[in-house]
């Protein structure tokens, strides 16, 4: 409880004093941000009940609930709990050992220690309450921030652990087995962010644990020998043989924050025996691993800079490119899940189809990343629902299509972006770029990494190519490498060329030291014309004819001599090479084509001995054809070469025999029998194609119907969301509104109680004397049956002699005023009627409540006494010689 003492010592007195809150910032306790919706009220109420009383940390809580509806969770919680729960004014410090609960219909964020409540921007049913908070809590209380997310419908709450995790804070989810509704619990598990999973009773046990492990020894405080033992490094040395990543590069205060909340969570309180840990835990290394990857993205983050981005770099590369039909290269290393990656896709495909909607457009973006898992989920391209708040509704509905789960991002933008996992330390760079992208990554790594990176940089763009950086980074001391296109904003433009003091390092695994290699390029360029003249003749002298198709055969380049193997065809120009190909060559020509393109991995495919005729002699040609697989424009083209064979030729003017020219007859017989055969070989395909032509064209209707199937399956969605928001909204107000039935039940059988133990006869009566309510001594006097409520009174037959009771009951509701008498009944009994108006708590009348009390033992009594006393005064009257008096007759 030391923690907790010191803690409060710094906690404010009164709310929005901002020198208490400077004292509580400089003493920084933790708070604990909790989202909850749909089931959320149990699970709440489990979670406060295991919370000590006097545990030192702060809860804010919040849900979804009815914009219209009155908020009473405040109460319904302060039953679980005996901390101050409080639902959130505005401005409302927050303190220790309290609980804040937020308000209906307002947004909540925190600013050193101090709530604030914002009208929320976004409509209702489109709202994520949970993230917005859970954003601010990262960024105002950093490491000591801790988020816990409970049953609820959607994924809100998934962004704002995302946000907390960046900032080395702690992520606590409930078990989706313990939740109603687990769609919140479960989105944030899938993506990786949870630290600790467990029900919600245990959630608070985890909670204290963590922050005794994490916040009680602070980082300049551990132990000598974990810094004499080099333990750090150990550590390092032990997620190297486990990952093959070395991290000894990175910088040591992000190591050692990470390690230290791994330890946190574990309780353990000096790096040496984390070590041991490790050794003897070794998934725990995996865990570390990840832990290290630190995935700061979410799409179009920083929107100012994407606006300057547009603006002042994307036109202007867009504009100097013109018509080229290269396609634009651009990398994102460090792209993490990809949502940097397909925001920058995004950006480009609609800056070029503004600029220049008629001319197509294609982009090569290459993203890279250290953690493979984060690369397989990117290259799936699907997103939680709660991307709707970083995305705008038109990028939405243009760019991604609503799945079950979520947003996955179109397929024309997917195959714009290729995902690999690569080092950027240890792996080659991508070359040829028109823009980079290297955002919130150089912070984590050395200066030393950074001063080395920025020449890779350069040498990797093409002149006047764009680098952009973090809000926290600069290119340092190569600021002559790059020119400042918007210095705040870190956009750069790259500068025609580099000095040469400034030599690139490329990493060790392909490549020699610089000096080396520098000295190597240097005696190596001074032959350069010598060496260009000479594979020039070696093309033009010695190269076999080839031709350049694409995958239907059509010739995009020829190169040599290739008339003795192609020859235009007659009629109409054209430029297939199956058309183009001479006799004793298309049949051949086309089986070898349309394997090479069956071929998985672009194998080569050879054709050996094909005929063919040249001057009178038989000459044989070697066809190879290749579809080529490198990366650039030839990707995916057809490359095939011809090749000249020796074949022996007949000699001219030799004698032949009456055998040898029947069996000549017979040749040319079987010649034009097998060109009938390829004749109709060539219809045949003729008739494939058009077929497929026609198939396309049936695709290309079933894919626009497949549009409209997709804009209506999209209105359905933002449908299904609005209902699935006031769903959520209605199961919390259902959740209140059982928890007051339960309430007024348990006060009803209260009631029930009390009257029935008083053993007096109750009538409740509207302002229109018709029955609302009786107890059961009530049937007795009046035929009541349960049907009877709302039967005017006047239509009950009673037992009583009173015929005026509805005229009286009239009376008290114009007067105000009770009325009571005694009444008999057909067999003799005696009651009290009391008549009182009948008032609610807000001193309103509505109606009469009349209460029948038994008195016949004591009018019984009443009777006998003054019978008594009627012999008694006659008997005194026979011994004074007065005549009796006659008895008084008890009044009705």
């Amino acid at each position: 409880m030391k923690d907790a003492a010191q803690s409060r010592s710094g906690i404010p007195t009164t709310a929005g004093a901002p020198e208490p809150a400077a004292s509580a910032e400089s003493k920084p306790f933790p708070i604990i941000g909790i989202g909850a919706s749909a089931g959320g009220l149990d699970a709440l109420e489990q979670f406060l009940e295991q919370v000590p009383d006097r545990s030192g940390m702060a809860f804010v809580i919040v849900q979804h609930l009815d914009p219209t509806h009155k908020g009473i969770m405040a109460e319904l919680l302060q039953r679980s709990t005996a901390m101050s729960v409080v639902q959130v004014e505005d401005c409302a410090t927050v303190n220790p050992d309290c609980v804040y609960v937020i308000p209906p219909n307002k947004d909540m964020s925190i600013l050193q220690g101090v709530l604030h409540l914002l009208e929320p921007a976004a409509p209702r049913g489109l709202r994520l309450p949970i993230d917005y908070f859970l954003r601010s809590l990262a960024e105002d209380r950093r490491e000591h921030s801790i988020g816990v997310i409970l049953s609820g419908m959607g994924s809100d709450g998934t962004l704002g652990l995302r946000a907390i995790k960046e900032t080395a804070g702690a992520a606590f989810v409930q078990d989706p087995l313990t939740a109603k509704f687990d769609s919140m619990p479960r989105s944030a598990i899938d993506a990786g962010l949870a630290d600790i999973v467990a029900a919600p009773g245990a959630l608070a046990g985890k909670i204290t644990a963590y922050l005794k492990g994490v916040l009680n020894i602070p980082s300049a405080e551990r132990p000598a020998e974990d810094r004499a033992r080099g333990t750090l490094e150990k550590i390092l040395v032990l997620i190297r043989a486990r990952s093959g990543h070395d991290y000894s590069l990175y910088k040591r205060n992000t190591i050692v924050r990470r390690i230290e909340r791994r330890m946190g969570l574990h309780q353990i309180d000096s790096m040496a025996t984390y070590v041991r840990y490790l050794q003897e835990n070794p998934s725990e290394l995996d865990l570390l691993f990840k832990e290290l990857l630190i995935g700061v993205t979410r799409f179009f983050r920083d929107p100012a800079m994407w606006e300057a981005l547009e603006q002042s770099a994307v036109q202007a590369l867009l504009q100097r490119r013109g018509t080229d039909p290269a396609p634009l290269r651009a990398w994102v290393p460090g792209c993490s899940t990809g949502e940097e990656a397909f925001s920058l896709a995004i950006l480009l495909k609609e800056t070029a189809g503004r600029l220049n909607p008629e001319a197509p457009f294609t982009l090569k973006l290459f993203a890279t990343d250290l953690d493979r898992d984060a690369i397989d989920k990117a290259r799936q391209g699907l997103f939680p629902e709660n991307i709707a708040a970083d995305v705008s509704p038109e990028r939405l509905s243009r760019f991604f299509t609503k799945e079950d789960h979520g947003y996955r991002v179109c397929k024309e933008i997917r195959e714009m972006v290729v995902f690999a996992p690569q080092d950027i330390i240890r792996d080659p760079p991508f070359t040829r770029l028109d823009l980079v992208s290297c955002r919130n990554l150089l912070i984590y790594l050395t200066a030393e990494v950074q001063k080395k990176l920025m020449p890779l940089f350069h040498y990797s763009l093409n002149p006047g190519g764009i680098l952009m950086l973090g809000s926290a980074e600069t290119v340092g001391s190569t600021h002559d490498l790059f020119l400042p296109l918007n210095g705040k904003l870190r956009i750069f433009q790259r500068t025609d060329t580099a000095p040469g003091s400034v030599p690139v390092q490329f990493p060790a695994s392909f490549s020699a030291p610089s000096n080396a290699g520098n000295a190597k390029r240097g005696a190596a360029k001074a032959p350069e014309s010598l060496q260009s003249a000479a594979d020039q003749l070696v093309l033009q002298q010695y190269a076999p004819p080839s031709a350049l198709t694409n995958d239907r055969g059509d010739i995009l380049y020829i190169r040599g001599r290739t008339g003795k193997y192609l020859e235009p065809a007659a009629g109409k120009a054209n430029w297939n090479i199956f058309a183009m190909a001479r006799e004793g060559l298309r049949y051949e020509l086309d089986a070898a084509f349309q394997k090479a393109l069956r071929m998985e991995k672009g194998e080569a495919v050879t054709v050996v001995g094909s005929g063919s005729t040249d001057q009178g002699r038989a000459q044989g040609v070697n066809i190879r054809v290749e579809r080529l697989e490198t990366e650039g424009p030839l990707q995916g083209l057809v490359m095939i070469l011809f090749n000249d064979v020796e074949a022996s030729a007949v000699p001219p003017g030799a004698e032949t025999s009456h055998q040898d020219q029947t069996r000549s007859v017979r040749f040319r017989e079987l010649e034009m029998e097998l060109e009938r055969v390829r004749h109709e070989a060539r219809g045949t395909h003729e008739e494939m194609q058009t077929a497929q032509e026609e198939l396309r064209s049936t695709n290309e209707e079933l894919q626009s119907a497949n549009e409209e199937l997709q804009s209506t399956n999209e209105e359905l969605t933002t449908s299904h969301e609005e209902m699935q928001s006031l769903n959520e909204e209605l199961q919390t107000v259902n959740a209140e509104m059982q928890a007051k039935v339960d309430e007024l039940s348990r006060v009803g059988n209260d009631m029930k109680n009390l009257l029935d133990s008083t053993d007096i006869a109750t009538l409740f009566l509207d302002n229109d004397l018709n029955v609302r309510r009786y107890t059961a001594l009530t049937k007795k006097i009046i035929k009541l049956i349960p049907g009877d409520v709302g039967r005017p009174l006047s239509d009950l037959a009673s037992e009583l002699n009173y015929p005026e009771l509805a005229d009286d009951a009239r009376e008290v509701l114009r007067s105000l005023a009770a009325c009571e008498k005694p009444i008999p009944t057909r067999d003799d009994r005696w009651f009290t009627v009391r008549i009182m108006p009948y008032r609610t708590l807000d001193d309103r009348i509505d109606g009469v409540v009349i209460t029948f009390t038994d008195i016949t033992v004591a009018k019984t009594l009443e009777a006998q006494l003054r019978e008594r006393q009627s012999v008694l005064e006659q008997h005194v009257a026979d011994h004074a010689g007065n005549p009796p008096r006659k008895p008084k007759q008890p009044k009705p």
